[in-house]
């Protein structure tokens, strides 16, 4: 069963990863960068200061920790555990891999540490910025996928370290927002 499951991860992996262009390899080279977002970053803490004023402290508090915690368990408790060959350092396909600019990051990439902190950021903000929460959530989401499938595409994730790495980012920003809801509710009487 878990072979099968490979296998259609690996040839869901090869028929994404073989959609390309120039373009778009420079495109999902952008999406993929760190330094990129800083104008959204910007924005969103514009917004998280707008509606929390001098409580800001404590969501930006808990953005930081929300990926911190998403970072480092997708490296310790899974990637150093799992030791998943990433698409483009596995032997049997790493030839049929279109890789970006030559860069193909470390050994081992489950879970996606790209995906899991794009989740993280995405649910914990969208799930703090209230009056705007029915648009921002979404879109927030949508550039976490788009993040997410941006390491597809550069031949560094496969489909299922995507997932899991959104799955991850979600469920630790969902219980650190439970945890800053309350401290918001400690500091608000």
């Amino acid at each position: 069963m878990i072979e099968r499951l490979e296998k259609i991860d690996q040839e869901l992996f090869l028929y994404l990863n073989s959609i390309h262009s120039e373009f778009m390899d420079q495109f999902m080279w952008f999406v993929s960068g760190k330094l990129e977002w800083i104008p959204l970053y910007l924005v969103l803490i514009y917004f998280i200061i707008k509606n929390y004023k001098k409580l800001s402290w404590i969501i930006f508090i808990g953005i930081a920790l929300s990926i911190l915690l998403a970072d480092q368990f997708s490296v310790k408790l899974f990637k150093e555990v799992f030791e998943r060959y990433r698409p483009c350092h596995n032997f049997d396909i790493g030839s049929m891999v279109h890789i970006v600019n030559q860069k193909c990051g470390g050994k081992f990439g489950f879970v996606s540490s790209h995906a899991a902190n794009s989740f993280a950021t995405a649910v914990f903000v969208g799930t703090f910025l209230k009056p705007y929460y029915r648009l921002v959530l979404p879109l927030l989401i949508i550039w976490a996928t788009l993040v997410s499938y941006s390491r597809i595409y550069l031949g560094v994730h496969y489909p299922s370290d995507v997932i899991g790495g959104a799955v991850l980012g979600s469920l630790l920003a969902l219980i650190v927002a439970r945890f800053v809801n309350n401290c918001l509710k400690i500091y608000q009487k």
